[in-house]
């Protein structure tokens, strides 16, 4: 019987694995960049810890089971519930502000389809302790330098920039209550997946036979694509005393936000799009997404504010804000703008071995550059200088440390440029140093 992986799980060949790790590797060195610290999480934890942050409905999604102790747990759909509960457990031992990002496998069972797989790796990166506009400038700067780290660019991908304090003010405006507005939020982010007049008979619920109308206003908010028009357009509502006060408030955290990513390189990238909401209800501020700049496809990525939610999973009172980027997605993106990179594992040094006694002086050799850090290869069993040469040339190596009779003789090792195709003797005994040498400048401009 031959077996299979199950549905929506990958296997990671050699090749696939080499790409994975590319991927995984921009992602660490962007977020070191930005004096981010990497932690991690356990990847079964407490289903009540799922359910505590986003309802009984997320059961559905998971891979959730009872454990030998008796215990509901689940395999983690995502790392934000997970690390809130890590920073409400030392939040006041941890020095503000505290930035961490986190590179894990999340699992979600849902249907496998297109840029959607129910095994997946996600970036996550998130910033706590600091409320100011400065943080959520820095996350998107991040995000945006995290796909320009794989070659793309502004023609390539946008990340769309909402907020859902505004939201409030503008449904405040309309005379929505808190329950009301949540539950109209809720129908404004599927907006771009509902049928015009699905979505007027599910804002009938709330808003009775007023609903069109107040459809075609949110249109038009929606439609906005420049802050001088939010602007006059927030400016212009009904609002009075504090709740004024908030909006010019809101209005000039925008100011700083767009100001901070301009001066960060990210400006180019940031598409103003109040259609963004974010469907979970813990998000409380600035939320954004990135997308192909087509806005076809799934989301690359996507995050915002999260000020409540520490404090929600037992912990203190606690600002927050974060995003998440998947692989798969990610993958999705490069592969369709030919930006693929293709990886073959290359040894620096390759050993071509001739007899027996040439063999244990190579791999005695071989331990000392490895201990040193280099990647050293040599054929298993014995084959003609000619067969190994050609494996050498197919396996790419740099180098080649060539063992035969006269060389041994002499306490040599014959050394051969690939790229040029020059050979050079060195002694044995001062290989370490000729290998340093040789991997920093090659070979001698004499010997050339």
């Amino acid at each position: 019987m031959q077996f299979q992986s199950l549905p929506g799980f990958r296997e990671f060949y050699p090749d696939a694995c080499a790409l994975r790790n590319h991927i995984f590797g921009q992602w660490k060195q962007v977020a070191r960049a930005f004096n981010f610290q990497e932690y991690d999480a356990p990847v079964l934890e407490p289903l009540e810890l799922y359910i505590e942050k986003s309802g009984e409905e997320i059961v559905g999604q998971l891979f959730s089971f009872e454990d030998r102790g008796g215990r509901s747990v689940a395999l983690r759909p995502e790392m934000t519930p997970s690390l809130a509960r890590l920073i409400g457990a030392k939040a006041n031992s941890l020095k503000r502000p505290i930035k961490w990002f986190n590179i894990g496998e999340h699992y979600r069972y849902e249907k496998p389809q297109k840029g959607r797989l129910r095994a997946f790796y996600q970036f996550n990166v998130d910033i706590f302790g600091e409320a100011g506009p400065a943080a959520d400038a820095e996350l998107i700067a991040l995000l945006v330098q995290a796909l320009r780290a794989f070659g793309l660019d502004s023609k390539d991908f946008k990340v769309r920039l909402s907020d859902r304090d505004l939201w409030l003010l503008i449904l405040t405006a309309e005379g929505l209550d808190e329950d009301g507005s949540a539950t109209v939020l809720g129908i404004i982010d599927k907006l771009e997946r509902t049928a015009r007049e699905q979505t007027v008979e599910k804002l009938a619920q709330v808003l009775g036979e007023g609903a069109a109308a107040f459809l075609d206003r949110i249109e038009e908010v929606i439609a906005i694509r420049d802050f001088d028009a939010l602007s006059a357009y927030i400016s212009n509502l009904s609002l009075e005393g504090d709740v004024a006060e908030q909006a010019k408030q809101r209005l000039d955290d925008w100011k700083a936000l767009l100001s901070g990513l301009e001066s960060s390189g990210a400006g180019d990238f940031i598409h103003i799009d109040l259609g963004i909401v974010r469907g979970l209800a813990y998000y409380t501020g600035f939320v954004f997404e990135a997308f192909e700049a087509s806005g076809e496809g799934r989301a690359l990525a996507g995050g915002g504010r999260y000020d409540a939610l520490v404090k929600k999973l037992g912990g203190p009172e606690m600002s927050a804000v974060g995003f998440a980027m998947g692989d798969v997605t990610l993958v999705d993106l490069l592969e369709s703008k030919n930006r693929l990179p293709s990886y073959v594992q290359s040894p620096d040094f390759i050993a071509i071995i001739g007899g027996t006694e040439a063999r244990d002086a190579a791999l005695s050799d071989a331990a000392l550059l490895r201990s040193m850090g280099y990647c050293v290869d040599y054929p298993l069993k014995n084959q003609g200088f000619g067969k190994q040469f050609k494996e050498a040339n197919q396996k790419g190596a740099r180098f080649a440390l060539i063992y035969g009779t006269d060389e041994l003789a002499k306490g040599v090792v014959k050394i051969r440029d690939f790229s040029t195709g020059v050979e050079q003797e060195f002694p044995r005994e001062a290989l370490a140093v000729t290998a340093q040498e040789l991997m920093a400048f090659g070979f001698p401009e004499t010997q050339k």
